[in-house]
């Protein structure tokens, strides 16, 4: 059972972190919207597919506005934020950016859900943006490009933290690949306002950057969420996660390769930097989940 475990851990951080330079590949002919749409639509459509088949059943109506909210800011904003800010930052310092997520989430969590984040927490979350600090300035180039860049990857990363922070209840309700096929398609149906005009640049298009979006739709964008619920089914959610900060390792070798990215020494240092931060955070979060588990009597697997 063990190696079906890592199987699926090597599908996720590797689909995953192959995401980032295949969102460069895409925009040598796509504008970022573009690819952004292209990629969504064939994902929800893969996923459309796949409930028909195993008919999952839709989602009760007073949940739909949420379920809309949560797949715009989780994919929709995630997915376009994360292609305009790869425009101008490369897909590996990128793939380090978006590894704040669980840091935005946990701080989402303490702000509106009233959880608690302790000290840990917050020399995690410090030591991470000190981090981000670095690859910044480590990066070369236009600092007024990067720092918009940045800036628009650090909200991608907000937006999915957002999806990742009030998405509790849902997967409760209805578990984890119900919930993430209703938000993808969500999320889809918001992209449709970057529709006009997308037909001249398919036709338009360098066949490698076009299979670069096929690819990013159907693999990156769905199958890793398949792997991960079959591994949090196996491990629970605290270690499901936890593997995944090898996903910016993945994505640095990757673009090093296909790319040729290769990024300064003071920024791999700030990733490595961030990686800590983020880390002592994630420390703090599993700590606070054995808590409540073990006063509801029961424990992580």
């Amino acid at each position: 059972m063990k190696w079906k475990v890592f199987l699926a851990y090597s599908v996720i951080i590797m689909l995953w972190g192959s995401a980032f330079p295949g969102i460069k590949v895409g925009l040598q002919s796509y504008s970022p919207e573009h690819l952004s749409v292209l990629r969504l639509l064939i994902g929800a459509f893969g996923l459309i597919i796949f409930a028909a088949i195993k008919k999952i059943r839709l989602p009760d109506l007073k949940d739909v506005p949420i379920i809309l909210l949560l797949g715009f800011l989780g994919f929709a904003v995630y997915h376009t934020a994360l292609s305009f800010g790869e425009t101008s930052v490369s897909a590996g310092t990128a793939s380090l950016l978006v590894s704040t997520t669980p840091i935005f989430s946990a701080i989402l969590a303490s702000v509106f859900l009233k959880e608690n984040f302790s000290k840990v927490g917050w020399i995690g979350s410090i030591t991470a943006f000190l981090g981000v600090a670095m690859i910044s300035f480590g990066m070369g180039g236009s600092v007024a490009a990067f720092a918009l860049g940045a800036l628009l990857i650090l909200i991608a990363a907000l937006g999915e933290s957002f999806y990742f922070a009030f998405q509790t209840n849902y997967l409760k309700k209805y578990g984890f690949l119900p919930f993430t096929i209703y938000t993808i398609i969500g999320g889809a149906l918001f992209m449709l306002f970057f529709l006009p005009g997308i037909g001249a640049e398919i036709s338009n298009a360098s066949v490698s950057s076009t299979y670069a979006v096929i690819y990013l739709g159907l693999f990156p964008t769905v199958i890793p969420y398949f792997a991960l619920a079959y591994v949090t089914s196996k491990v629970g959610a605290s270690e499901a996660t936890s593997s995944l900060y090898l996903t910016p390792a993945v994505a640095l070798i990757i673009s090093w390769i296909l790319l040729g990215e290769i990024p300064t020494l003071l920024a791999l240092l700030g990733g490595v930097l961030t990686l800590v931060g983020v880390s002592l955070s994630n420390l703090n979060i599993k700590s606070k989940t054995n808590v409540r588990n073990k006063r509801k009597g029961y424990v992580d697997l």
